[in-house]
């Protein structure tokens, strides 16, 4: 077992024990589909002035949720503008140099800077204790809202860029962040270009078939076909076919899983890294060269 490998599964029973009952989906794997989820949201977002924290309210399905986003750079409209969603229990707002959060150790902790607008979304249940959090995924319709709040949050993002600048925009995440940039293009496609790292179509698969399953409840694990059929939105993807979708996955990835997720991509350019999940994340490098090389 090679060192990615062992941190994932490492990972994953520390995880299993911070959870303990708290599994997901222990309580209600009912949910509505989800175009379901994202026509059900409604909100609306200030006009962006500068830099700084807008934080929203957000009418959905499953009642008010609390997105927000983070204008990190804004250098102008002639600029290309990144928008970019974090990870599964990452503090996007925390700009720390312990602070769990990809985007700032990606962008705002390297030299080379890239010379575009900075946006960083906030899913809800992110601004909340790890309790609370893990209360919420008890149900899978808050799960599937929650992520639906974010594709809808980055298409009201994308318009507003839209009214003020014909730059060029990306639109990009890591792994809770990852679906939500693809599942993003599979409703809308609207951005110019779409770079999911470590993450895919299939994500009724990390619950049911990773090693990231540890933490799926018996309810999830005992009806696999209503997960799936929830959760997997491969076919709704490969209604897109614009080239505009530029992946990144990690070889020896536990809960991605390389095999698995990579049939997401047939006909776009896979950059894969010799990393697991958790060592990828680390790997801020490969993480910023290759967005660099998308822009």
């Amino acid at each position: 077992m090679n060192k990615h490998i062992f941190t994932d599964n490492l990972a994953a029973s520390a995880g299993v024990l911070m959870a303990g009952k708290k599994k997901f989906f222990a309580q209600s794997i009912q949910s509505p589909s989800w175009e379901e989820q994202v026509a059900g949201v409604d909100l609306t977002i200030p006009s962006v002035e500068g830099e700084g924290i807008y934080e929203i309210k957000a009418k959905t399905l499953v009642g008010e949720l609390d997105p927000a986003f983070r204008v990190a750079r804004w250098k102008g409209s002639e600029y290309p503008t990144i928008i970019y969603h974090h990870g599964n229990n990452e503090r996007p707002f925390d700009f720390k140099k312990g602070a769990k959060n990809t985007f700032f150790h990606i962008f705002l902790r390297s030299a080379k800077m890239p010379e575009a607008n900075l946006i960083v979304v906030r899913a809800p249940f992110h601004n909340c204790p790890l309790k609370y959090y893990q209360e919420k995924m008890l149900e899978l319709s808050n799960f599937t809202a929650m992520i639906a709040t974010s594709v809808k949050l980055n298409e009201e993002l994308i318009r507003q860029v839209r009214k003020i600048s014909s730059q060029t925009i990306l639109t990009s995440g890591i792994s809770l962040g990852g679906w939500v940039t693809n599942l993003h293009r599979a409703i809308y496609n609207t951005s110019t270009a779409y770079a999911p790292i470590m993450a895919g179509t299939l994500l009724g698969e990390l619950f049911l078939q990773s090693k990231y399953r540890k933490m799926a409840s018996s309810l999830a694990l005992n009806t696999p076909e209503v997960i799936r059929n929830t959760l997997n939105f491969n076919s709704l993807f490969g209604k897109q076919n614009t080239p505009n979708v530029f992946p990144l996955l990690a070889r020896y990835d536990q809960f991605i899983e390389y095999e698995v997720q990579k049939e997401s991509y047939k006909d776009y350019p896979l950059k894969t890294i010799e990393n697991g999940h958790v060592t990828g994340a680390l790997n801020t490098r490969e993480l910023r060269n290759h967005l660099l090389s998308v822009l």
